[in-house]
């Protein structure tokens, strides 16, 4: 009989689920996603092979997963750095500011490498997650329209305009802010 931890059998499923998701993150700083084998993943997390196969039928859903729980951990920040912001300006300085402090952890930098491994529906999972956080974005910038607070014309082309601008991490925080503020015609 498999030892349960913690005080509950959902409790200890997620404490699995932590624990490859922490071995993931481990084992993708060291190698690439097509080296990473279900064996490794599952003796990183200090689980069994039959127990990880268990949670996860295959790396694509470990890869869904851990997406999914990073960005729930990601809005969850998110909503209360925006929580008591004024103005869809505000919101919209926190939400930049927030992203380029935090956008990196968040990211992990699973890009190509990952993401062209990955099957098509699972691609597709990963691509709800990223509209969960556009959303966010997009509810500020129609509220800042709707308000008067910024002059933009094509909300769906400001959308991505503004998440590359989120992007390059040599530049300064305040710098970027700036740019995409004057960019909607922020009323500051």
């Amino acid at each position: 009989m498999p030892k349960i931890t913690g005080d509950s059998l959902s409790q200890h499923r997620e404490q699995i689920r932590q624990r490859v998701f922490e071995a993931f993150v481990e084992l993708i700083s060291e190698r690439s996603f097509d080296a990473i084998t279900m064996a490794q993943l599952a003796a990183a997390a200090g689980v069994g092979r039959t127990t990880i196969y268990h949670h996860f039928p295959d790396k694509d859903a470990v890869v869904v997963a851990f997406a999914s729980h990073e960005t729930n951990r990601y809005l969850d920040e998110l909503g209360s750095v925006l929580a008591d912001a004024a103005t869809p300006s505000e919101r919209l300085g926190r939400y930049l500011r927030h992203h380029l402090a935090e956008g990196e952890q968040f990211h992990l930098g699973l890009g190509p490498q990952v993401y062209g491994l990955l099957s098509d529906s699972s691609l597709r999972e990963i691509r709800e997650h990223v509209v969960a956080v556009e959303t966010v974005l997009r509810t500020i910038i129609d509220d800042g329209v709707a308000s008067g607070d910024f002059t933009v014309t094509d909300v769906d082309g400001v959308l991505p305009l503004i998440h590359a601008c989120l992007n390059p991490r040599h530049l300064e925080a305040e710098t970027i802010v700036g740019f995409v503020m004057a960019g909607v015609g922020a009323r500051t």
